[in-house]
């Protein structure tokens, strides 16, 4: 049974194609390649993965397995479910919805502060900043809306309380992540 029809299941549709294409870089440099990875990523990591350190592979693997479960959220999110599991996927679809507009954010405004000169970088990575101002933080941002409008066209189902917990959860986690230097 449908939640919505057409334009409402889109949204959910949405989130499982941008989840499933941001799997794949991740699914690729876990394989061995570092195609998009040169010039797109911070070379720490891309050495990581180059010297296949077997804790960053693990990471990349979870980090394929969490897109893909967004993915799953997303058609998810296209479903009248039982309430358990509403309540599950509204929790989820707010979550994301924060964590990654957040975190895209955060790259948007450090580049801008870098392309403004408000903030200094490291020459060697002043083209990285770029990527991360142009491609990863608009993607970060575009994924997150992409979950907030599936899971507001969702709420027409119930569970409000629970978007807003794990969005408040996820805000949460970004910030104590960011000041400890991990996000």
């Amino acid at each position: 049974m449908s939640i919505n029809s057409g334009k409402g299941t889109r949204w959910g549709y949405a989130v499982a194609v941008w989840g499933v294409l941001f799997a794949i870089p991740s699914f690729l440099w876990a394989m061995g390649s570092t195609f998009g990875a040169r010039s797109t990523v911070a070379p720490e990591l891309m050495r990581l993965a180059q010297d296949r350190v077997p804790w960053f592979l693990a990471v990349l693997w979870v980090t394929v397995f969490l897109k893909l479960v967004g993915a799953a959220i997303g058609i998810g999110l296209t479903r009248l479910r039982s309430r358990p599991a509403r309540r599950s996927l509204v929790f989820c679809g707010g979550g994301a919805a924060v964590l990654l507009i957040w975190h895209g954010g955060l790259f948007v405004v450090h580049g801008i502060l870098v392309e403004t000169g408000a903030a200094a970088v490291d020459p060697d990575l002043a083209g990285l900043t770029r990527w991360y101002l142009y491609l990863w933080g608009p993607w970060f941002i575009a994924g997150g809306l992409a979950f907030a409008a599936a899971t507001v066209r969702y709420l027409h189902s119930g569970g409000r309380r629970f978007a807003a917990t794990g969005a408040l959860g996820a805000l949460l986690l970004s910030l104590v992540s960011t000041a400890a230097g991990i996000g």
